[in-house]
């Protein structure tokens, strides 16, 4: 595995292997990288000659109320699992090498962001959209790999590439689960004991939402209900939000008649978790996400 932190370094050895006729497999990463990444590199993996992972802490996608110094950042970890994947290039910028000046072009999303967790973090996927449009032109990969537990994020990646003709296709790769069904998440280990046996009837919800749509239920506001009163009463968290949106337009729906998402963000003491599921309008989990 090779570690490149240079911009012109990266692009003319990626250059080199597009020209060779080599496929390119790319994760976009901020680094801390847990089973969650190493599932998108295993896919990158089986489908490509050349896997590309990048770690880097966007300063654009946090708010003034988030500390970007206070990120987790482990490079010795993060090096050590990407070689464990078989990463081929491992592209680690200093943010000095990203920005170097005050941009002149900024980048801002006007659609599917004014809810869900983009709801309560303003401008956070305009950082997103402009440090992956970067990334793109950096790397230029055939295939992006994002993991659906950020779904939202898979649905503002996949109008970045449409609207700007990228030529790359979006792999979203379904969420990597504990074996009672809780997504797993960096921020499970500030659960208690307690919540960490609560956690998993967020999952359970989603699937109580599941089998409603499955029973004939097309009022989303009767599952919204049904999926926040089973949160309620199985677990002390504190529900910041139980939607059901178009996928991956993120609109607000009445009747179910269309492929949708049923998301819910969960407040406990110290960590708050988000869960998802893309179903179509049976209820049965949808296959081509995007």
């Amino acid at each position: 595995m090779e570690i490149i932190k240079s911009i012109h370094d990266m692009q003319s050895k990626m250059m080199q292997w597009k020209q060779s006729g080599k496929s390119i497999g790319f994760v976009p990463t901020m680094g801390y990288l847990h089973e969650g990444h190493q599932q998108l590199m295993k896919k990158a993996r089986q489908e490509n000659d050349i896997v590309v992972t990048s770690i880097f802490v966007n300063p654009l996608q946090f708010g003034p109320d988030e500390d970007y110094e206070r990120y987790p950042r482990d490079e010795v970890h993060d090096t050590d699992i990407a070689k464990k994947e078989q990463v081929d290039i491992l592209f680690y910028p200093h943010v000095n090498e990203m920005y170097p000046k005050d941009q002149t072009i900024r980048m801002t999303v006007h659609q599917r962001v004014d809810v869900l967790c983009g709801k309560s973090r303003p401008g956070h996927f305009d950082g997103v959209v402009t440090i992956l449009a970067k990334l793109f032109n950096i790397v230029y990969p055939d295939y992006v790999y994002l993991g659906l537990k950020d779904a939202q994020q898979v649905a503002v990646v996949d109008a970045l590439i449409q609207d700007y003709n990228f030529p790359i296709k979006l792999r979203p790769i379904a969420t990597v689960r504990e074996q009672d069904g809780l997504a797993k998440s960096s921020r499970n280990v500030n659960l208690s004991d307690q919540e960490r046996i609560e956690a998993p009837y967020i999952y359970q919800a989603l699937l109580h939402g599941q089998k409603l749509m499955q029973a004939g239920e097309q009022d989303a506001e009767v599952i919204i209900k049904e999926v926040s009163h089973f949160i309620h009463t199985h677990t002390h968290g504190k529900i910041d939000y139980v939607d059901l949106l178009s996928y991956p337009e993120l609109e607000r729906v009445n009747h179910i008649n269309e492929q949708v998402i049923l998301a819910v963000a969960v407040y406990f003491k110290h960590a708050r978790l988000i869960d998802n599921v893309v179903l179509d309008q049976q209820g049965s989990f949808a296959t081509a996400i995007v």
